[in-house]
């Protein structure tokens, strides 16, 4: 049966209900069995002290308390106990005070080796002296008494009489035992009646029914009552087997946190509660009742932890991850779960909470225990997380729903790096547009709808193209021309983006090749995205590109910005490497927002600098902005590299960059994006600037 005090074992507050209820029990139950204790004659006492049999039983009976069986869902303090079987047996064949006796010698025996509380100790004895009782009672009203002095044995037609008293038993344990629960846990009885209700039916029938083949063996000698041991055995080690099956099936094998599927079970189980609660509530009827209850889940990533993984190896990263699990589980509150969901990424779940500010209070608790110092095989690591809010009912109605919310407010976090966000819909990049937003670009794809247009970067001195740009565009059917930002924020969270860059690679490589052949050595520059870098065979892709179209690595430069190559130098080193050995020169793009590193800096493979537009558009304003360009131009020269600025769109913005020592310059002031056609004919223009040896840019 339920243990009343599985959860703690702490004396219950004084005056409480709970605690009036354990010191009636306790009492009542003292009294019955020290009036049970008079019916025993020294003729009983000297039988029950030299009797063997009554040895045998007392130490099974010890036995079988010290160890319960424990099946999936029980556990030490909740499990059935073989101690039935045999007490039950001894209520039968030797009377009920022998039975009490026995009992409440093991249940003492019990809470001092495992030392209980003296509390819990003294309510078992009550609780399983009145269950014993109610079955000793049916006994006694039909006429079937017994004790050491003169045992009995049943015959077939007494097997009613057994199964009305090993019901009695059962249902007054069942209700003494639940309603303690039920007070502790401030819930119904009912409901926690009908906690495994049908495994614990099962389990007390298979214990109570050996209890009548107990009796006859006694009957004939005790020295078979030892071997109904062997099939208690049994039942141990398949017992043993199922519940360490469950738990394999249940928990995460490296940290032994709950798996998604006890997640999904444990939060089930949250939002039923939180229903009937809220069904309560609509029927109070102005009445006061309890506040409204939410169920919290939390999603939590760890920031840059594959760099552990890649610099340390994967069991660094296993000991930290079981790390960041202990850290987790001892900053929740009593009642919540931790669960690992995979790779670096955890899931909290919080049965009830207050409200989103509450539940903040509790991820602000968890990411300050992560933010510890974690030191091992001689190194320190500073772990941070991004955690993602999700509440029942405010943001989804079940747990799909919760779960994908939670994991929205997490990239929030992670993007804006802002540690903790609580799902907000404006967010939410699932939205039904965006959705079908998605399958009309994987369409585009498909059709050829996308178009690469170029836009010449200059020098500043004399107008010569240092070479162009390819810009993405998207000619929608209905929408007309659409720009990057209107749909590369879909594709890059979806597997689209392999198949744009595929497609960007290929049409500036052909565009390319066909200017160097019409000789019109141009070097067209493309943008790399996070997740390109990402993709190993992004350098494959190139190097095969280069290959078919039979061009020079010189003749494409890729584009990275300064934030991507600056905060995930572990992702891009191997990328960025290959590139450098195939040939592919780098610009450094959005120079100036991304907070580099001199050293970083100098280590890169890069050869020219985009000075980011924001900087470059406020040049004519009083502030630090010409400070900042300034200094970036002269770190450029400093480390040899080219200085481009981003975002020119005036004569005056030229003039101060030119005056400033900038290199070159791109914007809309000097040329707008054109199509491929366009750009040819711009390019024969300025063919003379282009193959001038001074200054040249390839």
């Amino acid at each position: 049966m339920k243990d009343p005090n599985n959860t703690r074992d702490t004396v219950p507050r004084r005056g409480s209900p709970l605690w009036s209820y354990v010191v009636c029990v306790t009492v009542v139950g003292v009294a019955a069995l020290a009036t049970s204790f008079a019916g025993l004659g020294v003729a009983d006492l000297r039988t029950l002290v030299g009797d063997p049999l009554f040895w045998i039983l007392a130490f099974l009976i010890v036995c079988g308390e010290l160890k319960p069986i424990i099946t999936p869902g029980s556990t030490e303090t909740t499990g059935a106990t073989v101690s039935t079987t045999f007490t039950f047996a001894t209520l039968i064949y030797a009377g009920l005070p022998t039975a009490l006796l026995l009992h409440a010698v093991a249940t003492v025996a019990t809470g001092m080796l495992r030392r209980r509380a003296l509390h819990r100790t003294a309510f078992n004895v009550g609780q399983y002296t009145l269950s014993f009782a109610a079955a000793g009672l049916v006994l006694l009203a039909a006429g079937i008494t017994a004790s050491p002095t003169h045992p009995w044995t049943p015959h077939a037609l007494d097997l009613p009489t057994m199964l009305l008293a090993g019901v009695s038993y059962f249902v007054v344990n069942l209700v003494l035992v639940n309603t303690a629960i039920a007070l502790h846990e401030r819930t119904s009885v009912f409901k926690t009646m009908r906690w495994n209700l049908g495994l614990q039916l099962l389990v007390h029938s298979a214990l109570l029914g050996l209890a009548p083949l107990v009796v006859v063996a006694m009957s004939w000698s005790a020295a078979f009552v030892p071997l109904f041991v062997l099939p208690f055995i049994a039942v141990y080690i398949n017992a043993s087997v199922s519940v360490s099956r469950e738990y394999q099936a249940l928990h995460d094998g490296l940290t032994g946190l709950p798996n998604r599927k006890l997640l999904i079970m444990r939060t089930e189980e949250a939002l039923a509660q939180a229903r009937h609660q809220a069904e309560r509530a609509l029927t109070a009827r102005g009445r006061d009742h309890e506040p409204p209850r939410r169920v919290g889940l939390f999603l939590l990533d760890l920031d840059r932890f594959k760099e552990v993984n890649d610099t340390l190896g994967h069991p660094t990263g296993d000991r930290l991850l079981q790390l960041v699990a202990h850290r987790l589980t001892h900053s929740v509150r009593p009642g919540d779960l931790v669960a690992r969901l995979g790779g670096d990424e955890f899931a909290v779940l919080l049965p009830t909470v207050r409200d989103a500010r509450g539940a903040r209070e509790v991820a602000a608790r968890l990411r300050a225990a992560l933010n510890e110092p974690v030191r091992l095989d001689g190194m320190s690591f500073d772990l941070e997380a991004s955690v993602g809010i999700a509440l029942h009912p405010d943001h989804a109605p079940d747990f799909e729903l919760l779960m994908q919310r939670a994991d929205v407010a997490m990239y929030v976090a992670k993007e804006n790096r802002t540690g903790v966000e609580i799902y907000s819909p404006d967010r939410d990049r699932n939205s039904p547009e965006r959705l079908g937003r998605q399958g009309q670009l994987r369409r585009a794809i498909d059709r050829r709808e996308l178009e690469l247009f170029f836009q010449p970067k200059l020098y500043l001195g004399n107008g010569r193209p240092v070479g162009m740009e390819a810009l993405l565009r998207w000619r929608h059917p209905q929408k007309g021309l659409l720009t990057p930002d209107q749909f590369l924020p879909i594709a890059e969270q979806t597997y689209l983006m392999r198949g744009i860059t595929d497609f960007v690679v290929d049409a500036a490589l052909t565009q390319v090749a066909r200017w160097w052949k019409a000789g019109l050595r141009v070097q067209v520059a493309i943008n790399a995205s996070g997740r390109d870098l990402l993709d190993s065979a992004l350098t494959e892709m190139i190097a095969a590109g280069l290959l078919r179209h039979e061009v020079p690595p010189r003749a494409l430069q890729l584009e990275i910005t300064e934030r991507i190559l600056m905060t995930e130098p572990a992702y891009a080193a191997d990328t960025v490497g290959a590139l450098a050995e195939l040939g592919i020169p780098l610009s450094l793009d959005d120079f100036g927002t991304g907070y580099s590193s001199l050293v970083r800096l100098k280590s890169l493979p890069v050869e020219e600098i985009k000075i980011d537009a924001s900087f470059v558009s406020r040049l004519n304003e009083a502030g630090d902005d010409a400070v900042i360009v300034r200094s970036i131009i002269d770190l450029a020269r400093t480390l040899g590299l080219r200085s481009v600025a981003e975002g020119v769109e005036n004569a005056e913005t030229e003039h101060l960059l030119r005056n400033l020592g900038c290199d070159a310059g791109q914007g809309y002031h000097f040329q707008a994006p054109m199509c491929a056609a366009e750009a040819t004919d711009w390019l024969r223009e300025h063919v003379a600037k282009l193959e001038a040896p001074e200054g040249a840019a390839l």
